[in-house]
């Protein structure tokens, strides 16, 4: 085995490095543009692990997306209400940004996530036009299992 060669730079180096790091992290996602766009859906996705929310128009394609993953949260942080109300947030700012006034939520998941990230919209001063839960219930389920026998 060699020498290890240790690379030091220079504090102009990291200085410019820093600079394009959060030049990169400050940069919008190329779909969020600034639109002519009034109405938009808010898709609120809540499992026992994470929070997703995305923010689509009124045809359902997605202009914006975050979770409480994207944002920073690890572990079981990222399943907490808290986390959920942060990546609404977030996502609202996006909403603000492209100008959108009116929207529908539609809510999914049984998370604990689901109440607080709803909550977090509403605070935003967004006029709600409709709150629709479309998580999936079994009507019937599966099939019961056949009775022991002795």
């Amino acid at each position: 085995m060699g020498k290890k060669h240790i690379i030091k730079k220079s504090s102009e180096e990291l200085l410019k490095e820093r600079d394009k790091m959060e030049k990169a992290l400050s940069r919008e996602p190329a779909s969020v543009k600034p639109l002519a766009i009034k109405e938009g859906k808010f898709h609120i996705f809540s499992s026992y692990n994470n929070t997703i929310i995305s923010l689509t128009d009124s045809l359902g394609n997605v202009l914006a997306q975050k979770s409480a993953g994207s944002i920073g949260f690890k572990g079981t942080k990222k399943s907490t209400p808290f986390a959920a109300s942060k990546v609404a947030e977030t996502l609202g700012q996006i909403a603000n940004k492209l100008g959108i006034k009116k929207i529908s939520v539609v809510v999914k998941g049984i998370g604990s996530g689901r109440e607080s990230a709803l909550r977090s919209i509403a605070n935003q001063g967004f006029d709600i036009v409709a709150i629709k839960d479309i998580t999936p219930i079994p009507h019937n389920g599966c099939r019961p299992p056949k009775p022991r026998r002795l």
